[in-house]
């Protein structure tokens, strides 16, 4: 408590100071007597100093609030402290022109030697109130729910998406702390994240990693996604949050999982369905090949013999597909890598020709052929090599066949040569009217492709074909 000899002297310098001061400084004996005006307030209230000094403060109280002014006044005398006046309260002042303005008052007493006098400050707080109601406006349109919030976890303000979603009014909200809003399973820790929040102030989602739940006015909860914004104004430190249900979002991630969840399960039905047809499929060409071959024991002629063993070949071939199709967890495409060298060892097996004397190479780029490709591929390669084995080496001790499957480019280049004796180009045109060069064009035309046969130090076929699928 400040104590001067005369507050009204002009050469005082405490008079000097307030009629400096870059706000509104009134001093006012206990009577509500105006004793003394600065400039500020001969701007803010449009009064010359004449005019205020020596009158009622009433006259600068809107005339709704003139009647209980008197009474307020009594009851900072009585318990005089330095303090903000109507405090929750929004205070307003009136000037001379009749109009009104939203104000801040600061009181603080002061005792002389002539009696207690209070010092008034004055704050034109219209540009704050402006700025209020544009951050209440643009909070009120949002459209998601926005509370403020005050370092101590008090609601200051709300949005009407907050009312909506959590059933309160904001008139019940506006006070109370923001736990009112908290599950009661969680209300016990949560000031201890609002505190560490303000440790470390920073835009950012709340609770990451963790599933949040809003308690609403009826005890049910909703799923809820939090943004956390702090504010740092005069007046001090705020979050403003951001508050998203995101129940319909959960239900349809819980909808989706169910759906992948029976998806899934389809998925291993049918693919537990693939693989028992190309298992049976397999066994009935095993059957089939069985049967050709009891049937080559059982004749005599050695042509005959030999059709049925190129047939018996060829089912093999189909037969191999399917394996490697029950064997793998993909039913459509075919490693033919791996594929060929199994058929190639068949083949091999099958003629009888010691590996030994007759080499069999493979240069096989790591290439998938779905069934529609890898089939005719099968066979053409069953009947190249089994015609170079036949054929190519006759009266040599040993050669060599090369089969490979490279991708030049876009197309596809499946090729069987060898270093045989070769043909002549009549012998090729010859050849190509056999029943194995017959089922390698047919082959070739179901893959889309073309068939080159040139002999240059024995035979190169050579089938280029498409990439993707038929």
């Amino acid at each position: 408590m400040q104590t001067l000899t005369n507050p009204l002297s002009a050469t005082d310098h405490f008079s000097v100071v307030l009629e400096a001061a870059p706000i509104g400084m009134l001093v006012v004996d206990s009577s509500g007597t105006v004793l003394f005006a600065n400039a500020y307030v001969e701007g803010l209230f449009g009064y010359g100093r004449s005019e205020l000094v020596g009158t009622s403060l009433e006259r600068l109280v809107p005339v709704r609030a003139r009647s209980m002014h008197p009474e307020f006044r009594q009851q900072f005398l009585r318990a005089p402290s330095a303090r903000a006046m109507g405090i929750g309260r929004d205070l307003y002042a009136m000037r001379k022109d009749g109009t009104e303005i939203p104000v801040e008052i600061g009181l603080s007493p002061l005792q002389t030697e002539n009696g207690m006098f209070v010092l008034s400050s004055v704050v034109d707080i219209t540009e704050r109130k402006r700025s209020e109601e544009r951050f209440r406006m643009a909070l009120e349109a949002a459209p998601t729910g926005m509370i403020l919030t005050d370092a101590d976890g008090s609601i200051v303000l709300v949005n009407r998406q907050i009312e909506s979603l959590f059933g309160y009014g904001r008139e019940e909200l506006i006070g109370r702390t923001i736990e009112t809003l908290v599950p009661h399973r969680f209300r016990a820790r949560h000031p201890g994240y609002r505190t560490a929040f303000f440790g470390h102030p920073e835009t950012r989602p709340m609770g990451g990693g963790r599933e949040l739940y809003g308690l609403r006015k009826d005890g049910s909860e909703i799923p809820i996604e939090i943004g956390l914004n702090p504010l740092v104004i005069s007046s001090g430190q705020f979050v403003l949050s951001s508050i998203a249900d995101i129940s319909e979002r959960k239900q349809s991630l819980q909808q989706l999982k169910e759906k992948s969840v029976e998806l899934a399960a389809r998925l291993k039905e049918r693919e537990v369905l693939l693989q028992e047809i190309h298992h049976r499929v397999k066994n009935n060409l095993q059957i089939i090949a069985s049967l050709i071959n009891m049937q080559v024991r059982a004749t005599a002629a050695p042509q005959s013999r030999e059709i049925l063993n190129d047939c018996k070949t060829r089912v093999d071939a189909i037969a191999l597909i399917h394996e490697k199709l029950y064997q793998s967890h993909d039913f459509s495409n075919v490693p033919f890598g791996d594929y060929a060298r199994d058929l190639i060892a068949t083949i091999q097996q099958a003629s009888g020709l010691a590996s030994s004397r007759i080499l069999i190479e493979l240069e096989m780029q790591n290439i998938l052929l779905p069934v529609a490709q890898a089939i005719p591929c099968g066979l053409i390669v069953n009947e190249l090599v089994t015609n170079c084995l036949k054929h190519a080496f006759a009266g040599r001790a040993a050669g060599v066949v090369t089969v490979s499957l490279v991708r030049s480019g876009e197309p596809l280049a499946l090729q069987v040569r060898d270093n045989g004796v070769g043909m002549s180009d009549a012998s090729i045109s010859q050849e190509r009217e056999s029943i194995g060069l017959q089922l390698v064009t047919s082959l070739t035309d179901q893959l889309n492709g073309k068939l080159q046969i040139r002999s240059d130090g024995g035979l190169i076929v050579t089938v280029q074909f498409p990439s993707d699928p038929l």
